[in-house]
C-alpha cells in the first residue's frame, strides 16, 4: 500500500550550522517526509518501526516551561586560573549539552586541579567550594567526593527548579558552541559521561539506582546526532530505519538503539540526596572569589559565570518545552530529535527551531503524565523576551512531523 507523502519541509540544517551559523532564513521548518513503499523481503531494506504519535491536543498539553541554557560562545570554559592564592577551576558554558557532558566534564576538571602544582599542594581535607548547584555543580561535588575530598561545600543562589531540573534529557552533544579544535576533548568527555549513565541505566551504579534508561534515539542522519565519535567505543552503529506513525505518514530516520535518556529531574534529586549528608549546602550568591574562604574553588555557576568572571562570551540561550499529560507510557519509550529552519521571533530575535520528544516525567506526577516536547534555541533571549508564540509553533511543527 502506498504511504502518504507529507512534504511540509525543506532540506535540513547541518548540526554545526544549526548551532553556530548567524545567517538568517525564514520559511517552513526543515524536515523531509518520505514516500516509502514497504516491500517485505528485499535485501538491505530499512527496518520499518511503528511509532504511535503522542496525544498533542490541548487537553493533553501540560506545563509550559522556559529554560535558559548557559552557553559560552566559542567553547565551554574548562580551565584553571590562579587569583591571588586561590586556585579557580572553571566548569561552565556547555549550552544544551550540560547533561550530556556533566559527569565527564566534572571528571576532567577535577583531574586538571589534582594534576596542577597548586592543586597538589592542597590537602584533601582542606575546604573546597563548588559555586553552583545545577548539574555541573552537583556532578563536580560528587566527583570531588569520589577523589577523596572530605570538606566540600556547594554554594548557590537556588537549589530547586533550575534549568538542570527542566532539561529534556537526551544524551547527545548538541546545542552548544564549540571550537573544532576542542572536539576531541568534548568527544572524550562525552564518552566518559555515556559510560556513567550506562551504569545507571543497567542498574550497575553503586550510588544511583535510577535516573537513566537505554532506549532508541532517532535522528534524521548520523552527522546531526553528534554521536558518531561514540560508535565503536561505547555505542553500536546507527541503523537506517523508517518510522511508521500508523496514519499514512512515514519518516526516514537513523536509530541509535543504545541511546540514553537521562530523567533529569529524577537524577538531580538522586544527586542531591546522595550528597545531602556528605557535603555542605549553603545558599547565597558569590559576587567575587575573594569572598570565598577556600584555596580551591570550582566555578560551575552557569549564567552567573558571566558576571563573576567578566566573561562576555557567556550568553543565555532560551528554550521552550511543554510537559505532556495523560499519555500512554508504553508509546513513549524512544527519543526523537530533528532540526528545523531558522526564523525571527516576534521579539525580532533569531530562533533556531528543533523538535524533540523524550519520556521525561516530573517527580510526584501521575503515571500517565509523561513526556516532554521541545524545543527552541534563542541566543540572548531573557525573561523580558519570553517569545511565548514559540510554544504554539512548536506544537504545530510536532503535529506536522507526525502527520496529525
Amino acid at each position: 500500500m502506498k504511504k502518504k507523502h507529507t512534504n511540509y519541509f525543506t532540506s535540513p540544517l547541518n548540526r554545526r550550522d544549526f548551532i553556530s551559523s548567524l545567517a538568517l532564513t525564514t520559511g517552513a521548518i526543515a524536515l523531509v517526509g518520505c514516500n516509502f513503499n514497504k516491500q517485505n523481503g528485499l535485501a538491505g531494506e530499512p527496518e520499518v518501526r511503528r511509532i504511535t504519535p503522542p496525544r498533542l491536543d490541548t487537553a493533553y498539553l501540560g506545563e509550559r516551561i522556559h529554560c535558559y541554557r548557559p552557553m559560552r560562545r566559542g567553547t565551554p570554559n574548562m580551565s584553571l586560573e590562579t587569583i591571588a592564592d586561590q586556585l579557580i577551576v572553571h566548569n561552565y558554558g556547555h549550552g544544551g549539552s550540560g547533561w550530556t557532558l556533566a559527569p565527564g566534564s566534572a571528571k576532567y576538571v577535577v583531574q586538571l586541579a589534582m594534576d596542577s602544582e597548586k592543586g597538589k599542594a592542597i590537602k584533601k581535607d582542606a575546604p573546597v567550594v563548588v559555586i553552583g548547584a545545577g548539574v555541573m555543580g552537583l556532578f563536580t561535588a560528587y566527583e570531588l567526593l569520589q577523589r577523596g575530598y572530605t570538606s566540600v561545600t556547594v554554594k548557590a543562589v537556588s537549589f530547586d527548579n533550575l534549568t538542570s531540573h527542566n532539561a529534556g534529557g537526551l544524551l547527545a552533544p548538541v546545542s552548544m558552541d564549540n571550537n573544532p579544535e576542542l572536539q576531541p576533548l568534548i568527544d572524550r568527555i562525552g564518552i566518559d559521561a555515556y559510560r556513567f549513565y550506562a551504569e545507571v541505566a543497567q542498574g550497575k551504579h553503586p550510588h544511583f539506582p535510577a535516573g537513566a534508561k537505554v532506549m532508541p534515539a532517532y535522528f534524521e542522519n548520523r552527522s546531526e546526532s553528534g554521536l558518531e565519535p561514540y560508535v565503536g567505543k561505547v555505542m553500536q552503529p546507527a541503523k537506517d530505519v523508517v518510522l511508521d506513525f500508523g496514519n499514512g505518514t512515514q519518516r526516514n530516520m537513523v536509530s541509535y538503539d543504545d541511546g540514553i535518556f537521562m530523567d533529569t529531574a529524577v537524577m538531580m534529586e538522586s544527586l542531591k540526596n546522595h550528597l545531602q549528608d556528605k557535603v555542605t549546602f549553603e545558599q547565597g550568591k558569590v559576587d567575587n572569589y575573594a569572598s570565598v574562604s577556600s584555596l580551591l574553588i570550582f566555578d560551575c555557576s552557569g549564567l552567573g559565570a558571566g558576571a563573576l568572571n567578566a566573561d562576555k562570551e557567556v550568553v543565555p540561550v532560551q528554550g521552550h518545552l511543554i510537559m505532556l499529560r495523560d499519555q500512554l507510557p508504553a508509546d513513549l519509550q524512544s527519543m526523537i530529535l530533528v532540526y528545523f529552519s531558522k526564523a525571527k521571533t516576534t521579539s525580532n530575535q533569531e530562533v533556531k527551531r528543533s523538535f524533540y520528544i523524550f519520556p521525561k516525567q516530573l517527580p510526584g506526577s501521575a503515571a500517565n503524565d509523561v513526556g516532554v516536547v521541545g524545543g527552541t534555541f534563542i541566543e540572548g533571549a531573557t525573561p523580558e523576551t519570553p517569545n511565548n508564540e514559540e510554544f504554539d509553533i512548536m506544537v504545530s511543527n510536532a503535529r506536522k512531523f507526525y502527520g496529525i
